[in-house]
C-alpha cells in the first residue's frame, strides 16, 4: 500500500514503529521482509475489508479494536471501501526472536507468527495505542515506559499469536535485596539519562520482560513509576536547596522540559514545582 498518513515518527523504540494510517477509499499491496505488521482499526463505524495474504483471502466488517496480524515475508493485499483510519505497528523480527529466546525459552529459529484477519485481543490494543500516544509528544524522555511497553507487546503476540504457543515461567519473590541495591545505585546514578530497560536487566543478567515483573513484585512500582519517583524527589531537593532555575532543575533530573517536570511533580505532589519553591 501506498498510504496517505500522519506519521508518528518521533516514537524512541528502536525496534518498534508507529504509524497512524488514514486513507480514502482504495487498495493496494504491503509486504515488509524484516519486520512483522499488526493493523488496527480505529474507524468509529465498522469497515469493510477485502484481504488476501498467505494464500488465504478474507471479506468482512473490521470494527474499531480489531487486529490484522501480517507476519514478516508475507505478502498482503488489501482493499478498503470507506475512510480508513488505522494504526500501522512494524516490529524487528529480531526484537520479537530475541524475547521469544531470552523471556519464553522459545527457540527462534522455528518460531512463527500466524497470519490473523479480525482478531479480537484487548491485551495488545492497549499496548498499542499507549505506545502510539506516547510516540506523538514532542519530547519524551520516557525510554524506559517505551521498552517496557515493546516488551510486553511482544510476549503477547508470541503466547497468543504464533506456531509456538510457549508458555511464560514463573518466578516468585522478587529481586534479592543485592540485586536491588546494584538496580537503585545504577537509577540514581543515571538518573538525568533517558534509561533503558535493556541497562537495567543487564545489571542482574535477565530478560527484561521478567526484570519487570520481578521489580514490581519487590518494590510495587514498575521500573518507569519508580524512575519518575526518584526524579520528583530529586527535583524537590533542588528546588529548595538552590535557585537554579526550573528548567536546569528539570534537565538535571531527566526530564525534558519545564513543562515535562511540571506535569509530572504536579501529578506525584499535586502542586507545581514553583508553588512547591515557594512553600
Amino acid at each position: 500500500m501506498n498510504p496517505t498518513h500522519l506519521p508518528t515518527q518521533r516514537q524512541r523504540p528502536e525496534n518498534i514503529r508507529v504509524e497512524h494510517l488514514r486513507n480514502p477509499p482504495g487498495e493496494g499491496n504491503y509486504f515488509c521482509q524484516d519486520k512483522h505488521t499488526i493493523f488496527i482499526s480505529l474507524s468509529q463505524r465498522p469497515l469493510e475489508y477485502l484481504q488476501i495474504q498467505d494464500g488465504v483471502s478474507y471479506n468482512g466488517l473490521y470494527r474499531p479494536g480489531e487486529l490484522l496480524i501480517t507476519p514478516a515475508n508475507v505478502p498482503l493485499f488489501v482493499q478498503w471501501k470507506g475512510q480508513e483510519n488505522c494504526l500501522q505497528i512494524q516490529i524487528t523480527t529480531e526484537f520479537l526472536q530475541n524475547i521469544a529466546q531470552e523471556t519464553l525459552d522459545c527457540d527462534s529459529n522455528f518460531f512463527q507468527l500466524i497470519p490473523q484477519f479480525q482478531v479480537h485481543d484487548s491485551h495488545i490494543q492497549g499496548i498499542t495505542m499507549m505506545l502510539l500516544e506516547e510516540s506523538q509528544k514532542e519530547v519524551s524522555n520516557n525510554q524506559l515506559y517505551l521498552d517496557s511497553l515493546s516488551n510486553i507487546l511482544a510476549v503477547n503476540l508470541i503466547r497468543n499469536h504464533s506456531t509456538t504457543k510457549p508458555i511464560l515461567p514463573i518466578y516468585q519473590g522478587g529481586l534479592s535485596p543485592y540485586q536491588l541495591s546494584q538496580v537503585f545505585n545504577y537509577i540514581e546514578a543515571h538518573l538525568d539519562e533517558n534509561l533503558k530497560l535493556e541497562n537495567l536487566a543487564q545489571l542482574l543478567d535477565i530478560s527484561q520482560f521478567h526484570f519487570s515483573r520481578l521489580f514490581k513484585q519487590s518494590v510495587g512500582l514498575s521500573p518507569h513509576q519508580y524512575l519518575i519517583e526518584q526524579r520528583i524527589e530529586r527535583a524537590k531537593q533542588l528546588l529548595k536547596k538552590n535557585n537554579q532555575s526550573i528548567l536546569d532543575i528539570a534537565l538535571n533530573c531527566g526530564f525534558s522540559s519545564h513543562s515535562h517536570l511540571s506535569k509530572q511533580f504536579r501529578q506525584v505532589t499535586g502542586v507545581t514545582p514553583k508553588a512547591y519553591r515557594m512553600n
